[in-house]
């Protein structure tokens, strides 16, 4: 019998693959029943995308009759309960998918027991908000997907895959959370503590910010004889290039335009023809453009001149 090292090493890690195949197959077989409260966008869309994931959806509460019936049709075998407190007795992790000022009231009419859990879908209140829930067992926690959900379920679902999933728990809790992340094709990242209503303001700028920037930038190109359709399509690609360009070289090599080139006349006319044809478009292009000043000054695009008469331009009584 052969027993040298090279063996015995081939041996190890033979026991190495066999362990983390159990492991893989404790943690499918691990699987909570998922209970969701909430049918609207992101109850629907998080039900369908976990259902078709394999992992069991076993219940939904809604007050709103429709959406229940909604929901059911979409995750056959999911049970429809009106209110929050029935969903505990028949899951083990419950998603509360509601309104953010909503998540206490929900928290207050679960009691969870030992070896259960309930997270949120929030991405601007901590897991906290949950612990009424927890106060005679279980755990406390947080799935926010980065995602811009809509009505439209199918887009919704599409949406998650890929994306970023902002978790919150303890480790054990945080781990099952990674895994369903993983389930449905997203990523996790675990925030820092007190980190959370920066990361949603972040997101709140990249998603419903954006829109309000295309509104202003559709406003403009209506001046200029576009409609809806035009402007997306001829400033979206500019948008789309920048965007690559920041993913590229960084954020602040990818600055371009007339006030890192310091061109003050540009500027002003922009600014003039903004305060005739779209007054209320001049507070946002006045407050980006300051954005814009900072980075381009940091970069040291401009002089101290230049940067002065800029400010200047901007700060112009109006």
């Amino acid at each position: 019998m052969n027993t040298g090292r090279d063996d015995a090493g081939r041996g190890t890690r033979g026991a190495s693959l066999n362990d983390e195949a159990e492991r893989r197959t404790a943690r499918a077989v691990a699987r909570p029943g998922v209970g969701i409260v909430g049918a609207g966008a992101v109850g629907t869309a998080l039900g369908v995308a976990i259902s078709r994931a394999g992992w069991p959806v076993v219940a939904v509460a809604s007050r709103d009759a429709g959406q229940r019936d909604r929901f059911c049709v979409l995750v056959p075998g999911a049970r429809a309960f009106i209110e929050p407190a029935a969903i505990a007795d028949v899951a083990d992790l419950i998603i509360v998918a509601v309104p953010d000022d909503a998540i206490a009231d929900v928290a207050g009419q679960i009691r969870l027991r030992s070896g259960q859990a309930i997270v949120h879908t929030s991405g601007a209140v901590g897991a906290g908000v949950l612990a009424e829930a927890a106060i005679e067992g279980g755990d406390v926690g947080a799935f926010h997907p980065l995602v811009s959900f809509t009505s439209d379920v199918e887009r919704s679902v599409a949406g998650i895959a890929g994306t970023t999933i902002a978790v919150e728990g303890d480790d054990r809790l945080v781990e099952l959370l990674a895994d369903l992340a993983e389930a449905i094709g997203g990523t996790t990242v675990r925030l820092l503590p007190g980190t959370k209503a920066a990361y949603h303001a972040a997101a709140v700028l990249a998603s419903g910010g954006l829109i309000a920037l295309l509104d202003a930038i559709v406003a403009l190109g209506a001046v200029a004889g576009m409609d809806e359709r035009d402007s997306l399509a001829v400033y979206g690609r500019l948008m789309e290039q920048t965007l690559a360009n920041a993913r590229g070289v960084g954020v602040a090599a990818s600055l371009t335009g007339p006030i890192t080139r310091g061109d003050v006349g540009t500027v002003a006319a922009h600014i003039a023809t903004l305060e005739v044809n779209a007054p209320d478009v001049v507070e946002l292009y006045l407050a980006m453009a300051r954005r814009q000043l900072r980075i381009a000054q940091d970069r040291g695009a401009l002089s101290p001149n230049q940067v002065a008469r800029v400010r200047r331009v901007l700060a112009k009584d109006r």
